[in-house]
C-alpha cells in the first residue's frame, strides 16, 4: 500500500499552522510543548553531564573509551568480589580507613548511604505512616531506617526518614512506635510518590484504570494498616 506523502504532509500542515491565531490555543500549546519537552531535554542532559564525568576521570582523549573502561573495571571487581584473597585486600584496606580520623566519616558515611540504596542491607524499604501527633489527623510517609535505637538510650523508638519534595535532601525523625503504620506498596512508588510530591509514583489520581497486582490499591485504607502494624510492635 503506497503512501501519499502530499495528503500526509498537506494534514501536518494544517494541524501545526491554524486558520486563526488565538492567543490562548498558543498559549496552551506551548505549555503542552513544554511538558513534553523539558522533561526529555533535563534528562539527556543529565546523562550526558554523568557520561561526561565518568569518561574524563581517567583523562583519555579518545571519547566514550573512560566509560568503557570504567564499567570494566566495575565489573571486574564485582566479578573478584567472591575471591577469598580480594575480599582480604579490601577487608585491610576498609580497616585503614576505618582507623583514619575524618577519612573514616567520609567512608562510612558513603558505604552506608550506598548499602541504603542498593546493597543487602537495603534500609529504604519499610515504608510507612507516621501519625505526627498522638490522636491528630495530620500524618506523614516515611521509610523506617533503623529499629532498634538502644544506642541513643530509647527502647521504643525507631528512626523514619522523611524525603523531601523535589529536592535530594530530608528529615530524621525519631517517633513513638505505636505512631508509624506499614504502607504496603512498592517502595519504589513510595519514593517516587514523596519526591515528587505526590505527583508520581502508582496510579495518577486514580485514573490510570489498571489494579495493582492481586487488586492491593498503592496505599492501603486506614483500617488495612492497622491490621498490619503489628510486625513493627
Amino acid at each position: 500500500m503506497s503512501v501519499d506523502w502530499k495528503e500526509v504532509l498537506k494534514s501536518l500542515k494544517e494541524e501545526a499552522i491554524p486558520k486563526r491565531w488565538d492567543m490562548q490555543e498558543l498559549a496552551r500549546n506551548f505549555f503542552e510543548g513544554l511538558f513534553l519537552v523539558v522533561p526529555v531535554a533535563v534528562t539527556i542532559y543529565v546523562v550526558f553531564l554523568v557520561f561526561n564525568f565518568i569518561d574524563g576521570w581517567l583523562n583519555i582523549p579518545i571519547p566514550g573509551i573512560g566509560f568503557l573502561i570504567t564499567i570494566g573495571m566495575l565489573v571486574l571487581v564485582g566479578r573478584l568480589a567472591s575471591n577469598v584473597f580480594f575480599r582480604g585486600a579490601l577487608g585491610s584496606l576498609e580497616k585503614v580507613l576505618t582507623r583514619t580520623p575524618f577519612v573514616k566519616l567520609v567512608y562510612t558515611s558513603l558505604k552506608d548511604l550506598i548499602e541504603a540504596f542498593m546493597g543487602e542491607k537495603k534500609r529504604f524499604d519499610q515504608p510507612v505512616l507516621v501519625t505526627l501527633t498522638p490522636g491528630g489527623h495530620a500524618e506523614a510517609i516515611g521509610f523506617v531506617t533503623r529499629q532498634n535505637l538502644d544506642l541513643l538510650g530509647l527502647e521504643d523508638r525507631v528512626a523514619v526518614y522523611f524525603p523531601q519534595s523535589y529536592n535530594f535532601a530530608g528529615n530524621l525523625l525519631v517517633v513513638p512506635r505505636n505512631q508509624i503504620r506499614p504502607l504496603d506498596a512498592d517502595s519504589a512508588d513510595i519514593m517516587a510518590f514523596i519526591v515528587s510530591g505526590g505527583v508520581s509514583g502508582g496510579a495518577a489520581n486514580g485514573k490510570s484504570g489498571k489494579p495493582a497486582p492481586g487488586d492491593t490499591p498503592a496505599l492501603p485504607s486506614p483500617s488495612d494498616s492497622h491490621k498490619s502494624s503489628d510486625s513493627f510492635q
